[in-house]
């Protein structure tokens, strides 16, 4: 039987089946929009369905097959993981700076994968084709289905080795670019929330759990071995990553959102350890403004007052440049250093001012909280909570209800 449905093999197969499609309208609509990000999370599911497809195969009656089907079970490099951490590494980089390409002197990240499929080729043609079918030797390992070259445990245990570190080492750098992220984004935007991509963020850390929980599972299995049933789970595990990858990927359109141009700071420039939960709340400025920047903020105010550029849910860092006839490196130093914020909080705090004046304004008082966050520049009612609690320390609906027994209160005393 082709495939034997049992409640392991099927309970894998949805996630088989999802991989393989998202993987490939992914690598469809990276063609079709000439949007490289695409290509890289394509190649990314595939790659993590590939390692599902292992086990799913092996409990779909394959590996006991004793036939071709057992064959192609050990000559298929279905656990070549060593690419998933520069896949995700390079997903990112395009995701967040639509210019990046890969250049030819960074191809070196794939090397040990590129090696760890070319030992399965040269096992397959020396041990098959050649020992088997050529020279009509048996096979000599599981009962004339494996041969003595693809059987060598030390090589599989060397590339688990080296899986476990290069997830852990690419998993590193990008949660920390992560960081530097964050803060490009509160320099240049005042609509962060699109973003983020946090949804890439936490696949990432449930990638580096994953990681720890196989290299523990190993760890287990080589002091007092564990069965398939138990490993089983794992890649159990694995199918949740591919769901989400796949939900989280597909609704992250590129296509007609404003560009970015992330372009992360060298090992060194940054040396703080990356955290999981990223904070951005905003480091003080200390340093006095010249007088020059006085001058440009006083600019700047004026604009802010006059023309309401923070009523633009989508303003960024370089439309309010271009307003002001400067550049964005002598406006953001104006921000920081005259204002003492960041390009993200500057623009909000006006819009918060907004929100407060539109919740005491009797023409409207009929508005929802949602109206109030989109005539004052906010394009979510989420964004506009977490900015005026941040902001304010209370959330609108408490400001609302504060400003209305303000009004009330000065009625009855006049």
């Amino acid at each position: 039987m082709l495939f034997e449905f049992s409640p392991y093999s099927s309970l894998l197969l949805p996630f088989f089946v999802q991989g393989i499609v998202f993987g490939v309208l992914l690598l469809v609509r990276s063609w079709r929009l000439e949007e490289p990000a695409d290509r890289w999370l394509g190649l990314l599911i595939l790659l993590y369905t590939a390692n599902v497809a292992q086990w799913m195969l092996g409990f779909a009656g394959w590996y006991d097959a004793h036939n071709a089907y057992s064959t192609f079970m050990f000559y298929f490099p279905f656990s070549f993981h060593l690419g998933a951490g520069p896949l995700f590494y390079f997903y990112f980089r395009n995701l967040t700076n639509q210019q990046f390409r890969l250049r030819k002197g960074q191809l070196w990240h794939f090397a040990p994968a590129a090696a760890y499929v070319a030992w399965h080729v040269f096992c397959f043609v020396a041990d098959v084709l050649v020992q088997h079918r050529a020279l009509g030797q048996p096979l000599p390992e599981h009962f004339g289905t494996k041969g003595a070259l693809i059987s060598i445990v030390a090589v599989h245990d060397v590339a688990s080795l080296l899986n476990y570190i290069s997830l852990g080492a690419y998993g590193y750098f990008t949660l920390r670019e992560f960081r530097q992220y964050t803060r490009y984004l509160n320099d240049n935007f005042s609509d962060t929330e699109r973003r983020r991509f946090r949804w890439l963020r936490h696949a990432l850390v449930a990638v580096l759990v994953g990681t720890v929980v196989s290299v523990a599972f190993s760890l287990v299995d080589f002091g007092a071995g564990l069965s398939y049933v138990q490993f089983w789970y794992g890649y159990l595990f694995t199918g949740l990553i591919i769901y989400y990858l796949s939900i989280g990927g597909w609704q992250a359109q590129h296509h007609g959102r404003v560009p970015l141009h992330f372009k992360p700071q060298p090992v060194g420039a940054d040396p703080a350890a990356p955290e999981l939960v990223v904070k951005t709340a905003p480091e003080p400025i200390t340093d006095a403004p010249t007088t020059e920047q006085l001058r440009w903020a006083e600019r700047l105010e004026q604009l802010m007052l006059t023309e309401r550029p923070y009523l633009e849910p989508d303003l960024s860092l370089g439309d309010l440049a271009t307003r002001l006839q400067t550049n964005t490196t002598t406006l953001s130093k104006v921000i920081n250093a005259g204002f003492g914020q960041n390009f993200n909080d500057f623009v909000n705090s006006y819009r918060v001012g907004e929100a407060e004046r539109l919740l005491t304004d009797p023409k409207y008082q009929h508005y929802t909280l949602v109206g109030i966050a989109l005539e004052s520049g906010f394009n979510s009612k989420s964004t506009f909570n977490r900015v005026f609690k941040k902001l304010k320390g209370e959330t609108p609906s408490e400001a609302a209800t504060r400003l209305k027994s303000q009004i009330a209160s000065s009625r009855i005393i006049t």
